[in-house]
């Protein structure tokens, strides 16, 4: 059962990304929203963290921060809200971490 984990914090301020991809199984994603974006950021400390997960993250919170697609790390999927839906519906779970 695949479960989409969506994470909204920075990784600077809280551990919501730790523990979410301290639990992700193989067929589960990640979508980073608004501060979690800067997650994805490849010159930042938590890009190491996601390392072979498969990571997404919103395309409107990526352009309400001012960063460009360029500056996130290799294999990052930006979506449009379509996508978030999309992502939803393709998986049986979603976890929120606050």
């Amino acid at each position: 059962m695949a479960m989409l984990h969506l994470v909204n914090k920075s990784p600077y301020d809280a551990c919501s990304l730790d523990t979410a991809s301290s639990i992700m199984k193989g067929d589960d994603s990640l979508l980073l929203i608004e501060d979690g974006v800067y997650a994805a950021v490849k010159s930042g400390k938590a890009a190491a963290r996601l390392e072979g997960l498969k990571i997404s993250v919103l395309g409107p919170d990526l352009a309400a921060r001012g960063i460009g697609e360029d500056k996130l790390i290799d294999g990052v999927t930006v979506v449009d809200y379509a996508g978030f839906v999309d992502m939803v519906e393709a998986n049986d779970k979603v976890q929120s971490w606050l």
